[in-house]
């Protein structure tokens, strides 16, 4: 099972992180993977790790904030490999702030970076897809789509991947007809780059232990299994669901 030979993989968001983590999760099963994002030295880096593990990588430099850019990765992607078998939606940023303080500029902000821009990136690979009657696509959205928060003020973030979680219902019920899935993943608090220096103070820790039943946050990987499963031949009667990777996080 979960055999991804001739598959054709696109993550974006895929030069840091946990799109970093799961392209090379999909190299290791074997894939060809195209990774975007807006660094391309950065890219290129993850290119040559994806490389080493024997896989193929194209990067692809991609603002996923700008129609034009989606569109060009999307064809140069087509005219190369005729097909994509595999979307993940992972690129994304936040600017975080309660209701009564956050401005004009950081919702604007947040809302197309995190959800318009899922929209773009969605319509133009499915659009692939639906040439060929396949496709997986997995849109990563967050525990924080599901619930709210007392640990810190973040309000279009909750709203952005809230709206995520009912984009992925939404669109997998409008593409099954083209053998098309859609599905989301609710990552929790995981170790990246960006998160490793609030994750391993005292007080984060401790409120991990105090609210996450696993009792500690999610290390690099740990998400693979999931989006390995979803973006599977095997997922084929999959679509539209919601699937936590927080530690338990959610069901408390």
């Amino acid at each position: 099972m979960f055999d991804y030979k001739g598959r054709i993989v696109v993550v974006s968001g895929a030069s840091s992180g946990l799109g970093r983590q799961m392209a090379l999760g999909y190299a290791r099963a074997g894939a060809t993977v195209v990774i975007t994002a807006r660094r391309m030295e950065k890219l290129e880096a993850v290119a040559e790790e994806i490389r080493a593990l024997g896989a193929e990588a194209l990067p692809i430099r991609c603002d996923v904030t700008d129609v034009k850019s989606v569109n060009a990765a999307a064809k140069e992607v087509k005219d190369k490999y005729k097909k994509v078998d595999v979307l993940v939606n992972c690129a994304g940023s936040a600017k975080n702030a309660g209701v009564l303080d956050m401005t004009d500029e950081d919702w604007d902000f947040t809302i197309k970076t995190d959800m318009t821009s899922l929209f773009y990136v969605t319509r133009a690979f499915a659009g692939i897809m639906k040439e060929n009657n396949y496709g997986r696509i997995i849109n990563i959205a967050s525990m924080y789509g599901l619930v709210g928060n007392m640990a810190m003020d973040t309000v279009a973030y909750h709203t952005s991947k809230g709206g995520v979680v009912n984009f992925t219902r939404a669109v997998a019920a409008e593409l099954a007809k083209y053998g098309i899935t859609c599905n989301a993943i609710c990552p929790g608090y995981f170790d990246t780059e960006l998160t490793h220096e609030t994750l391993i103070t005292d007080s984060f820790t401790a409120y991990m232990k105090s609210t996450v039943p696993l009792g500690r946050y999610g290390h690099e990987g740990e998400l693979n299994a999931a989006a390995i499963f979803l973006g599977s031949a095997e997922a084929s009667y999959v679509t539209g669901a919601i699937l936590p990777v927080d530690g338990g996080y959610t069901c408390v």
